[in-house]
């Protein structure tokens, strides 16, 4: 049966991305006032801004039989065969990866492969993923 892991999310991560989103219309509000190329600019901005807090919210790893299944939004990642992970550890990378969080997790899997994930609960995680793949390094307990 499939366990699902809820993704951590750093809310401040979220006002980062808001200000960066509508802090550059602050000044064209101050200069011109509210006109259609503002609303339509701030319409606009929120629909994408919508997006990426749905991307950010619903975040989940599910671990399914021997596989490791990362589902963003609406978007799925590639199946990770657990039976392949090497290495388990913590990181502070800021690399682009479907993790919504500063408190981030590396897992190195395959030959070259790795995938940058903040489960909620990073050591139960952990030790799921060790109870079906006992020979993964782990770095993270």
């Amino acid at each position: 049966m499939p366990k699902t892991y809820p993704a951590k999310v750093s809310y401040g991560l979220l006002v980062f991305v808001f200000l960066l989103f509508y802090g550059p219309l602050v000044p064209a509000l101050i200069k011109y006032g509210f006109d259609f190329s503002t609303a339509a600019a701030i319409g606009f901005l929120t629909l994408i801004y919508a997006f990426v807090l749905h991307l950010f919210l619903k975040t989940e790893y599910i671990i399914d039989r021997k596989f490791l299944k990362i589902k963003q939004g609406i978007f799925s990642f590639k199946p990770i065969d657990i039976g392949t992970i090497k290495e388990v550890s913590n990181t502070k990378s800021l690399i682009s990866s479907p993790a919504p969080s500063f408190d981030r997790i590396t897992i190195k899997y395959g030959k070259y492969n790795e995938v940058i994930i903040s489960p909620e609960d990073k050591k139960v995680f952990v030790n799921d993923l060790l109870k079906i793949n006992p020979g993964i390094k782990n770095n993270v307990i």
